[in-house]
């Protein structure tokens, strides 16, 4: 009996022992997950204004890609591409040969909430392009939009393409054709004769910093009703993608109205950052619905990219940051400001709402969000114009880090997958 009894004892020590350490157990996992739980709450705080971040078309029953999280993704679909392997890749957006190390920039995964972005697939977007003209329109992202579009396709082009780029006057391009003998092999492929270009125009609208080399020229001239003479260079686009934006924020610009070098052109120098946009937004959507093909071309505008340098993120823990510089993963955050003024946002979706109504379909793609988390994916320092660089100014580099462009593969690369997305579909 006594036996038994201590039996009994110990089976129920034991028990106990169990219970108690599953208890801790659970405790320590969910103390673990503490961080987390919170970075989820924060997230559906950040996105419940879904009606200024959400897709333009998302009404229609397309899924919302704009509003996610960015994922550590070491897996070896990321990077999409090598930065050394692209024969397009642009020295501004070279990070790892301008001497970048940290290289988890290229690994982060944007997942929308509730979808998946589809995995870029260049034979169907060329297919889709076939004997098209695709241009990009606008300032230098731009441009680094372009230089990522190009990086993607190039693994899918015919081995007998021609890697070259074509610039002539604000337009560079690229032209798929295939002017080599095909090798035997290669027999059933076929030239894709599809053109993807960049197009430079700043302000969308004519200026005095139109020349797409020598365009850091001081005060700046706008022709806001002006645009004729950069739209007949792409009027016989199938794709048009517009940008404009950040050339926009100096406070002071003059205005002019007329033609550039004429005696009769009128001048007036402003400081109506709001009013300005407007008019060359009037100007380039009037051009729109007078001149575009509206059952053959598709028309895009992207949101703002956004400058880092200009913004101020509040951290749970106080911190302010204001620059790019030394930034190794992206910006999670319980509060921040928005860092670009909804005044101006507010005049772009305005004016595509009010094309609309007149029969001119533009998306609208809201890449804002999304960017804004990744401070650590700029150049910084690491890009071609730290080559250029006084002794002085390397010893600050705070100061001269570039935190307007993106890092290739990186950002602009997501930008895609969703564009290309919005053309097959």
């Amino acid at each position: 009996m006594v036996n038994k009894t201590w039996d009994f004892f110990y089976k129920f020590h034991h028990l106990t022992c169990l219970l108690l350490v599953s208890l801790l157990a659970a405790a320590l996992y969910f103390t673990r997950d503490v961080n987390y739980l919170k970075f989820l709450k924060n997230q559906q705080k950040l996105h419940s204004d879904d009606k200024n971040y959400s897709s333009t078309s998302s009404s229609s029953g397309r899924c919302d890609f704009f509003s996610g999280t960015w994922i550590y993704d070491n897996k070896s679909t990321y990077p999409l591409y090598k930065e050394r392997e692209c024969s397009f890749m642009d020295d501004t957006f070279a990070c790892e040969k301008h001497g970048r190390k940290d290289l988890k920039y290229q690994r982060w995964r944007w997942q929308p909430h509730n979808c998946d972005i589809p995995m870029f697939n260049g034979t169907i977007l060329l297919e889709k392009l076939r004997g098209k003209k695709l241009i990009f329109v606008g300032d230098s992202l731009n441009r680094n939009q372009w230089v990522s579009l190009l990086c993607l396709i190039e693994p899918f082009l015919p081995p007998s393409s021609h890697k070259k780029l074509i610039l002539d006057g604000n337009m560079y391009f690229f032209h798929d054709n295939v002017r080599k003998k095909i090798p035997k092999k290669f027999s059933c492929m076929k030239e894709y004769n599809t053109t993807i270009g960049f197009y430079w125009s700043p302000f969308l609208v004519e200026s005095n910093a139109d020349n797409i080399w020598d365009h850091r020229v001081p005060g700046r001239v706008i022709g806001v009703e002006s645009i004729e003479n950069h739209a007949r260079h792409w009027n016989d686009a199938d794709i048009l993608i517009f940008d404009s934006y950040a050339w926009w924020l100096h406070p002071l610009m003059t205005l002019m109205w007329g033609s550039f070098g004429s005696s009769e052109a009128i001048y007036k120098t402003v400081d109506m950052k709001l009013r300005r946009y407007e008019m060359a937004l009037t100007t380039w959507s009037d051009w729109l619905e007078l001149n575009i093909n509206r059952t053959r071309s598709k028309l895009f505008f992207m949101s703002v990219s956004p400058y880092l340098y200009r913004y101020i993120y509040k951290l749970c823990r106080g911190d302010v940051l204001r620059n790019c510089l030394n930034r190794s993963e992206p910006l999670f955050m319980d509060e921040y400001l928005v860092s670009t003024k909804k005044s101006m946002r507010g005049i772009v979706e305005s004016t595509i709402e009010k094309l609309e109504e007149r029969g001119v379909k533009v998306e609208y793609l809201h890449i804002t969000r999304m960017s804004e988390y990744r401070t650590d994916a700029h150049p910084s320092i690491y890009s071609r114009f730290s080559d250029y660089l006084t002794e002085e100014e390397k010893k600050h580099p705070r100061n001269n880090s570039d935190c307007l462009h993106w890092c290739l593969p990186g950002v602009p690369d997501v930008w895609n997958q969703i564009l290309s997305d919005y053309i097959i579909n």
